[in-house]
């Protein structure tokens, strides 16, 4: 099984070990094109044109600390992906505390996916960084439709012949989208929050909490030792769980869609 996973803006503050080699992390293939966004990253940070910078990230003038941060990219200390990233998510996966044999799984299975460095495991060592897939980095261009290309053969090697997990949001998930055999194996996930109002059940697409409740799912397939072989498997895997899944009507080649409906956040 492969589990796809957005990147989060909340990462530790600073690494603690060697800079970032490129042809040690995992996926090599990606390392020429890493190479390209890390270096237009770079070269964004310490252009001088501070104003360009920040519309090109998409920032605020409050968050000038991060250009500083990404010019110094190529000398920043690293600290594997498992440890970088905090945001809510990871709060919830909470990876740190998973027992050895869930943690090993977490490790086999989980790619996260990034607009600096495409999509990386939870063991390759990263500096902290800040580059949203919606930036459009001089050179580089969008980087949603840079990865689009540089991604599919990768990713498509990852997915291998096992069920892919997709938890990735909207913006990352348009960097590769699987197709054919993959797709048929994929399985989405839209997190919908019920509540009684006025005696009648309403449902609303959260936010904040979709991004906990992912974290929540995954941290319970690992810790149950869930080795689903189909997408078929997975769903029933998902359901043995106590999780609330509904299939949607998916459209023929396109990843299955399901609903994963919460009455609590």
């Amino acid at each position: 099984m492969l589990i796809l996973l957005p990147p989060s803006e909340g990462k530790a503050d600073a690494g603690t070990g060697r800079r970032v080699d490129l042809a040690r992390l995992s996926s090599p293939e990606l390392t020429s094109a890493r190479e390209e966004v890390l270096a237009a990253l770079v070269a964004l940070g310490t252009s001088g044109d501070e104003q360009a910078a920040l519309a090109a990230l998409g920032l605020s003038p409050g968050q000038r600390a991060e250009l500083r941060r990404n010019a110094r990219l190529r000398e920043a200390a690293t600290a594997p992906a498992e440890r970088l990233y905090t945001g809510v998510l990871y709060e919830a996966l909470d990876l740190g505390s998973l027992p050895a044999p869930a943690l090993r799984a977490a490790r086999r299975s989980v790619l996260i996916s990034s607009g600096l460095w495409g999509a990386v495991r939870l063991t390759d060592r990263i500096p902290p960084y800040r580059c949203p897939v919606g930036a459009k980095l001089p050179g580089v261009g969008a980087l949603s439709t840079w990865w689009r290309t540089a991604l599919a053969p990768a990713m498509t090697a990852a997915a291998g012949t096992g069920p892919v997990l997709d938890l990735r949001s909207g913006a990352y998930a348009a960097t590769w989208t699987p197709r054919g055999a993959t797709a048929a194996r994929t399985v989405t996930v839209r997190v919908l929050h019920e509540r009684d109002v006025d005696g009648a059940p309403v449902r609303s697409v959260v936010s904040h909490f979709n991004k906990a409740t992912k974290g929540r799912l995954v941290r319970d397939l690992l810790l149950a030792g869930a080795r689903p072989r189909t997408a078929d498997a997975l769903v029933g895997a998902l359901r043995d769980l106590k999780y609330q899944v509904e299939e949607q009507p998916t459209p023929a080649g396109r990843p299955r869609q399901v609903d994963v409906v919460v009455s609590e956040l």
